[in-house]
């Protein structure tokens, strides 16, 4: 028989979806590009401030229904950050204990946001060692490890439900090009690219899923080699997107093609949309408006019009220490003006 407190469970997360709205598309018209729309789906509106708002919910949800998570069973996850924080605020509304496994080096004002809605933090020296201390952690505490980088691909409904990729198309179809000619996303689990790319397959819409790679990040690797065990070194200086291995979730054979994207680019960009924004995003949302922006000039190149969507996943306010800090780009990322010179005259 299915446990009372699972069922109050998922009603208090179906409720807290009602009472939230969906999230807003941006339209970029950029003089530079006529007739292309660049559209920005802007996630950081969600409660939590984050695309990993949907991850987290979904998350949820399958490890109620799969009888994984009863009451009072502490939730641990390996994330770098946005994740966490996510899950952070599910676990409060829910009433669990909530442990969040990170590097050491995590931006402060996620962990200040986690510890805000009453998660501990975990820290390890690098983002390897994530996984091992989490199943761990599961064990001491005889908790769930809810672990997003195999789940992630599965326990979203990618066929519809008012998943990210039908939210897109739905807000898309009354513009002038309302199927796009590309949809650009980073991957940090690969769970939202797997639930793009085998949505325009499912609807059979002639759009084209381009992932674009940060450095230190073995997902453009594993895309061309289709080698499962190929990793990194070290870790992507973007938060939220990169591994240094092929995580689970991460499925190639739903994406039509990938950019790696340099570092400095993706800082360079984000500091460009703050001017045509009026408001600061995070790394990961410059890592994907630089490959957007490579598809538009591709597109104009050719003489060819349409749209393109892309991800705005979180407030550029998290990382006021690190992407917006110029003492902190000098000596983690470099110098990021040759990307800068390129974008300065996009209008």
């Amino acid at each position: 028989m299915t446990n009372a407190w699972v069922n109050h469970a998922i009603k208090e997360i179906d409720a807290d979806f009602q009472r939230s709205a969906d999230t807003h598309l941006i339209r970029l018209s950029l003089a530079d590009f006529p007739g292309i729309a660049l559209y920005l789906k802007d996630e950081s509106t969600h409660p939590s401030g984050s695309l990993k708002h949907r991850l987290a919910r979904s998350l949820f949800l399958y490890g109620l229904c799969n009888g994984w998570i009863r009451e009072n069973t502490p939730i641990i996850e390996a994330s770098s950050g946005s994740t966490a924080v996510s899950e952070a605020y599910f676990a409060r509304l829910l009433g669990l204990p909530f442990i969040a496994v990170m590097p050491s080096c995590t931006a402060p004002r996620k962990i200040q946001q986690i510890e805000f809605y009453g998660g501990r933090c975990h820290f390890v020296e690098n983002s390897g060692q994530i996984y091992a201390a989490s199943e761990q952690l599961a064990r001491e505490m005889n908790g769930h490890y809810m672990d997003q980088f195999t789940y992630a691909e599965r326990a979203t409904d990618w066929r519809g439900n008012n998943s990210i990729a039908d939210s897109i198309f739905r807000q898309m179809s009354l513009e002038p090009h309302p199927v796009p000619r590309y949809l650009v996303m980073s991957a940090g689990t690969g769970g939202t690219s797997a639930t793009l790319g085998r949505y325009i397959r499912y609807k059979g819409h002639q759009t084209e899923l381009v992932v674009v790679d940060p450095e230190n990040s073995v997902f453009y690797d594993y895309f061309l080699q289709r080698d499962p065990s190929v990793t990194a070194q070290c870790s992507s200086k973007i938060e939220g997107i990169g591994r240094p291995r092929a995580e689970p979730s991460f499925i190639p054979s739903v994406i039509d093609s990938m950019i790696p994207v340099p570092d400095a680019a993706s800082i360079a960009t984000l500091r460009w949309l703050e001017g045509i924004l009026g408001r600061k995003v995070g790394a990961s949302t410059g890592t994907n408006m630089w490959g957007a922006l490579q598809l538009a000039k591709q597109m104009r190149d050719k003489g060819e019009t349409g749209s393109i969507v892309t991800l705005l996943c979180d407030s550029g306010e998290r990382y006021l220490n690190t992407y917006f800090n110029d003492e902190w780009i000098a000596a983690n990322i470099g110098d990021i003006s040759h990307y800068s010179e390129q974008l300065a005259g996009v209008r």
